[in-house]
């Protein structure tokens, strides 16, 4: 029997047991990884794996991570077109092996074709169910949380995909740790408010309660990124907010111009260094309402505004405007959480986070979410 006639094709639809995780519109047919961490799952008892996958970019490629019983095996560059990938081969036929596709790049809001979908599989085996964790965790933030800087030399500065990982990244390490399955809402320079350079656009929460709205270009808008997200299918038990490090930043930046309107935009600075306190109540103002806006969403999730790794300017705020919405609603299941300081020990690539400062905040975030999570 020769290679081919031993695999067996099959679309990801008509898969037995596969198991997706990230946001997506439900599709399989094919399946479409948006976010960072994004994943399709499977137990496979075979000797020989591989998925079909199609790519396509203009300025930034997608990579992903092959993970096989959640250990990183494989880390690679997706050119464009639609092709086969090895997943595994020569393998024990009979052991079952728990394989993870985790998309490792986040979604390029500024490359209108950014793309990766998987349409099928092709084995020699068979597939297993695979179980749901005990927990569901969503994690959200900005490069940070994209894992910006977890790859590459300390002295790398190019903005490239090829130095985020959603591998080496708190929020997988965070997870696995605490037995959880997870979700990732991040874009790297975004904030609550504004971004990094104070465009007032370039926030999460506008684009929250979509599936992944802040991707352009018709091809994704024919996807339906834009269509409201199924927050009943998906409830998490904690929702990890890292935001505000672009927020603090744009107060360090110069004005931001719109281009339409000819408006700026600018988190003002006094002379004396001190922030504006009009900018500082505008900034508290909208971490209040995204508070509202998780809670309406994650009914029964603990909300964690986790902040840190780059420094706390920011902190003051934070505190005041969550505690302004507890005052406000009621609500007792939101709380602060100071992540550790990133070091020239822990930094990575574009001065940003390397994998030890992830590590480490990953350590100090789960002791403290084991004391929230249900037992």
């Amino acid at each position: 029997m020769t290679t081919q006639e031993r695999l067996k094709t099959q679309p990801l639809s008509a898969v037995a047991h596969v198991k997706v995780h990230g946001r997506t519109t439900g599709a399989l047919a094919p399946l479409t990884l948006f976010w960072t961490g994004s994943a399709v799952e499977f137990n496979v008892q075979g000797s020989e794996l591989w998925i079909e996958v199609e790519a396509d970019y203009e300025v930034y490629e997608p990579w992903i991570s092959i993970l096989i019983n959640s250990v990183p095996v494989s880390r690679q560059m997706l050119t464009a077109g639609r092709y086969w990938i090895c997943v595994f081969r020569g393998m024990n036929e009979n052991a079952i092996k728990n394989v993870r596709v985790v998309k490792e790049v986040q979604a390029m809001s500024e490359d209108p074709a950014c793309l990766l979908q998987i349409h099928a599989v092709k084995g020699d085996g068979e597939f297993l169910p695979v179980a749901d964790k005990p927990y569901k965790m969503e994690f959200i933030g900005d490069s940070i949380t994209s894992g910006e800087g977890t790859v590459g030399a300390k002295a790398e500065e190019d903005w490239i995909p090829a130095w985020f990982s959603a591998t080496y990244n708190y929020t997988a390490m965070t997870a696995e740790a605490l037995n959880a399955d997870y979700r990732v809402i991040s874009q790297s320079g975004w904030g609550v408010l504004t971004s990094w350079d104070n465009n007032p656009h370039c926030n999460i929460p506008r684009y929250y309660e979509q599936v992944c709205g802040m991707l352009t270009g018709e091809r994704n808008e024919a996807l339906g990124v834009h269509t409201a997200n199924a927050f009943e299918d998906w409830q998490p038990d904690v929702v990890v907010v890292n935001l505000g490090t672009n927020d603090g930043g744009a107060f360090q930046s110069p004005a931001w111009r719109d281009e339409a309107t000819g408006e700026t935009h600018k988190q003002r600075l006094h002379e004396d260094g001190t922030y504006n306190e009009e900018d500082l109540a505008a900034f508290e103002e909208a971490v209040e309402r995204f508070l509202g806006t998780l809670r309406k969403n994650n009914k029964k999730a603990h909300i964690v505004w986790a902040y840190g790794m780059l420094g706390i300017p920011m902190m003051p705020s934070i505190h005041r405007a969550v505690s302004s919405y507890m005052r406000k609603t009621g609500d007792r299941r939101v709380s602060v959480f100071q992540l550790p300081n990133t070091t020239a020990e822990t930094v990575g690539s574009r001065t940003h986070p390397g994998v030890l400062a992830h590590e480490r905040a990953a350590q100090a975030l789960t002791g403290y979410l084991h004391e929230i999570l249900p037992r």
